[in-house]
């Protein structure tokens, strides 16, 4: 039997067991520690509430883990890492149970969940990290090079979600860290994106534009900014809002906080908003997911997946929705929305959202206020894009897509 300590890790002093993990054959089980249940905190409301006793994983159509834990793992990019060290390491990938990758990130998760032990030391002082020798390597490992990994790459990018290369970076002035785990004071956390093999060379321009544009759309955005080389690179930056110097939030993603697969489109927005209002109790919070909402709608955002809307959850345990993240120019699946709006995904209109402020108790004035504010921000891309760098064309080709959306969205 496999098995780790799942600790709750707020600070570097600041940390309470939650429970045990453990793996027997292919089962999974969870027990929350005694002395947590003495005065919990509800991590994963819906799938895994505090209870005494064994609880056994059961919900093997979403995914071999409780969703509250396979929100410690990464897709997609720190997937394809992790693959590659355990094979350089002569493990059979097949052999890789969830236990061993969660244990091997350890202490270098994403939000305030932590495995122990961990099977790879954290690196306490952390080493200056070249970005575009770390964005060349990227490049060389989607490309099928089986050459060494570059051992910051392998670490700092490790543990993010998504399926574009990226890194954890500390920044202090104009220094750049590795930033996988705590960092010096002063020191503060980032994560960079670098182009994906099918990005074209301005992603990060347009992320950028399109964070600006979110932000002139009333949306709750971290900072963000570009991480420019002498080589020429330019690659998105996100300030995390999982850290605060090296304080830790605790985040749970909307996919799987209810045992969704973002990997199979099957959920509507419907339920977001009703997850939002039964989670946070908070219709400021429900305000905001529907201006999310009509923000993708407008400006062609498709990729808005289950795992793209997160919450965050304060040392006390009460709920609140994440900052946004991850809002660009995507396809979804087929062209459509990754989420429905209203049971419509390919083309929704005004209606289908304004079925949706009905349902979710949104008053049609503040509803019709946030189309407004939304609709003028969309109108701004043009400007935005100039502004960040985004070549001629790829501006034409989204503004010609952000036209289309906003004429289904007329009054």
């Amino acid at each position: 039997m496999k098995a780790l300590e799942v600790r709750l890790t707020l600070g570097p002093d600041d940390e309470r067991v939650v429970g045990r993990l453990a793996q027997s054959q292919r089962q999974i089980f969870f027990e929350y520690a005694p002395e947590f249940l003495r005065d919990p905190v509800w991590l994963s409301p819906f799938k895994l509430p505090p209870q005494p006793g064994l609880i056994q994983h059961r919900d093997r159509d979403f995914g071999p883990l409780f969703g509250l834990f396979d929100d410690s793992l990464p897709d997609g990019w720190g997937l394809l890492l992790m693959d590659r060290f355990f094979h350089q390491q002569g493990t059979a990938v097949a052999e890789v149970s969830p236990l061993d990758r969660l244990a091997y990130l350890g202490t270098r998760t994403m939000g305030a969940l932590t495995y122990h032990p961990p099977s790879e030391p954290a690196v306490r002082d952390p080493e200056i990290l070249d970005l575009h020798r770390a964005a060349s390597a990227s490049r060389e490992l989607l490309s099928g090079s089986s050459a060494e990994i570059l051992p910051q790459l392998l670490r700092a990018g490790g543990s993010p979600g998504g399926a574009r290369p990226k890194v954890l970076v500390g920044m202090r002035g104009d220094t750049i860290f590795s930033g996988e785990d705590d960092l010096p004071p002063g020191t503060e956390h980032w994560m960079v994106k670098f182009t994906g093999r099918d990005d074209p060379p301005d992603a990060g321009p347009v992320e950028l534009a399109y964070a600006a544009m979110a932000r002139d759309a009333g949306i709750t955005m971290p900072r963000t900014r570009l991480f420019e080389t002498e080589h020429g690179d330019r690659f998105f930056g996100v300030e995390r809002f999982d850290r605060h110097q090296n304080r830790r939030t605790h985040v749970h993603t909307f996919g799987n906080l209810i045992h969704a697969d973002f990997r199979v489109p099957s959920c509507d927005y419907r339920q977001l908003l009703e997850v939002t209002q039964v989670l946070t109790r908070n219709h400021q919070d429900v305000l905001e997911c529907f201006r999310r909402m009509v923000f993708n709608v407008a400006t062609y955002n498709r990729d808005d997946h289950v795992k793209n809307f997160a919450f965050c959850m304060n040392p006390s345990g009460e709920w609140r929705l994440s900052p946004a993240y991850d809002l660009v120019y995507a396809q979804g699946p087929g062209g459509e929305h990754s989420m429905t709006v209203a049971d419509e995904g390919k083309e929704p209109t005004l209606l289908h959202l304004m079925e949706l402020a009905e349902l979710a108790g949104i008053a049609r004035h503040a509803a019709e206020a946030m189309l407004d504010q939304v609709a003028t921000a969309a109108r701004g891309w043009l400007e935005h894009a100039a502004q960040h760098g985004v070549r001629r064309q790829t501006r034409l080709e989204i503004e010609a897509a952000i036209q289309q959306c906003l004429g289904r969205l007329d009054r």
